[in-house]
């Protein structure tokens, strides 16, 4: 009895449709996988504003005995000095047994650097903030100073998130801010 010398192998037909298919789900993973980083990114970026700010708010208060009150805008230019993270960090870090915060961070979930500024005047409208420029690292889209206070549509990775005197004022829409 002779045996049948048949190969077992896929039809082409079946490998388009295989290539299709994963195609078609490539197509529909990768873009949402970029959003899903883009939006830790903003999360990092948030939960070390938030951070440090509670840190920062505390020290003024300590300092200062006063808290500005809020506004529906805030101007960047009436903060005048600006502060690098070192210098922040000797501030709100004055010895093992006696400090505020012992990391600030310099670079945003992006890995842009955090502008920190504060006006020298603790008992002025405004008085510390610190802003992240966004995934572009540049100010804007919208080039606004003073920034209206409220928030952006979530997907504008390209926003400046600024939190100042104790409250975030830019920040995207259906964060936590508290």
């Amino acid at each position: 009895m002779a045996r049948s010398k048949r190969r077992h192998a896929f039809t082409l037909i079946e490998l388009l449709i295989v290539v299709a298919v994963i195609g078609i789900i490539a197509a529909i993973l990768i873009p949402n996988l970029l959003d899903a980083l883009q939006k830790a990114n903003q999360r990092r970026t948030m939960a070390n504003m938030r951070n440090l700010g509670t840190a920062w708010y505390s020290w003024l208060t300590d300092v200062a005995a006063v808290a500005s009150a809020g506004a529906n805008t805030f101007d960047w230019g009436l903060l005048d000095q600006d502060i690098t993270a070192e210098g922040l960090l000797t501030t709100l870090y004055m010895s093992p047994t006696m400090f505020y915060t012992r990391h600030v961070p310099k670079d945003d979930g992006w890995g842009n650097a955090f502008d920190y500024a504060w006006s020298g005047n603790p008992s002025s409208q405004q008085v510390i903030g610190m802003r992240s420029l966004g995934r572009d690292g540049k100010e804007g889209p919208l080039d606004m100073n003073p920034y209206t206070v409220g928030p952006f549509v979530s997907t504008a990775y390209d926003e400046d998130i600024v939190w100042a005197d104790g409250i975030f004022l830019r920040y995207p829409q259906g964060a936590a801010v508290k």
